[in-house]
């Protein structure tokens, strides 16, 4: 069972072929063009993919040495992204599928990052709580099997990335600033300067709180002294992050507490940091945990995460046609 699977949610090309559950390939074009701009421009990002994915897709079935005509599915991410991006590898997938005459497998690409874990050993056994983060998403997921999740937790207004690549803009970092505030966090006194943690009941996450907080807490020592940000970088990064990484942590501890779960995981762009991954494996060794992070290449958006995806979907003979249209806002 031979199946190419194409992600092209945000701002990376990505292509993996994956034969009976094993990843043969997986190749990613990361689009530098945004650096420039502070962020991703969904124009631009399009035209990227546009330019990649033809490359991208001969590179995975190359470094596979699958030919297409082994091919026996084609998978691609139906949704959350932008909509430009995503018709750009939605319009691919079906034009191939329909050419080879083989069916197609529409992906949700959150779930994706939360089967991510499937790829290589160890994995988590069922059910466990998967923490998902990303720069739009932040939810606690309940996984009770590969294609049975529910939300039991998630933000109820920006994503704990947006909060990350923000307060990075607000020190003037670079985009993306999210892993310079983890590299300059790593030298840091995380106590250095307290910041309020929201209350919010129950399992869900709120970020819009303190990014006003930081932003207002800048303001008022920047007027005492002009120098404040280049003289102390890593302790406001070391500060900022421990108390991004206590909301999560604090929400999943009671997740576990509430469900009894203890196989725990995380997934998405934000599990790349090295706080996070640090405080949940010294946090599960307190508790008690089965603790699963994922490798750093499959943090971020590949095409790996949606190939294992697929592979479930297609045991489970779940297909769809070619009306399939992508959806910049997708159910889980």
């Amino acid at each position: 069972m031979n199946i190419l699977a194409i992600e092209s949610s945000c701002d990376e090309t990505s292509a993996a072929v994956i034969t009976n559950g094993n990843i043969r390939s997986n190749v990613v074009a990361t689009q530098l063009i945004h650096t420039q701009y502070g962020g991703v421009v969904p124009e631009l990002a399009s035209r990227a993919h546009q330019q990649h994915i033809l490359p991208v897709v001969d590179k995975a079935l190359n470094d596979a040495k699958i030919a297409k005509k082994d091919l026996d599915a084609i998978a691609f991410t139906k949704g959350p992204g932008l909509l430009g991006a995503l018709l750009v590898g939605t319009s691919f997938a079906k034009s191939m599928a329909l050419g080879l005459d083989i069916p197609l497998i529409e992906i949700n690409h959150m779930q994706a990052h939360v089967l991510a874990h499937f790829i290589d050993a160890p994995k988590p056994a069922f059910p466990f709580l998967c923490l998902t983060v990303s720069g739009g998403h932040t939810q606690i997921v309940k996984v009770t099997g590969p294609l049975d999740m529910e939300i039991i937790g998630e933000t109820r207004d920006d994503a704990v990335g947006e909060a990350f690549d923000k307060t990075a803009k607000l020190l003037d970092l670079p985009y993306p600033g999210g892993p310079l505030i983890d590299k300059y966090a790593a030298q840091g006194n995380p106590q250095a300067f307290p910041f309020p943690l929201p209350e919010i009941p129950g399992l869900d996450f709120s970020f819009s709180g303190i990014k006003t907080s930081f932003l207002y807490f800048l303001q008022k020592q920047v007027r005492q002294n002009p120098d404040f940000i280049q003289e102390n970088i890593a302790d406001i990064c070391a500060s900022i992050q421990f108390t991004l990484i206590d909301i999560l942590l604090k929400k999943l501890k009671k997740a576990s507490r509430e469900t009894g779960i203890k196989e725990i995981a995380i997934a998405g762009g934000v599990s790349a940091n090295s706080g996070l991954r640090k405080s949940l494996q010294e946090l599960g060794q307190q508790l008690g945990w089965n603790v699963y992070i994922p490798a750093f290449e499959y943090c971020t958006d590949n095409a790996a995460m949606i190939a294992i995806a697929a592979h479930y979907k297609f045991e489970a003979g779940d297909f769809c046609d070619q009306t399939v249209s992508p959806l910049a806002r997708m159910e889980f």
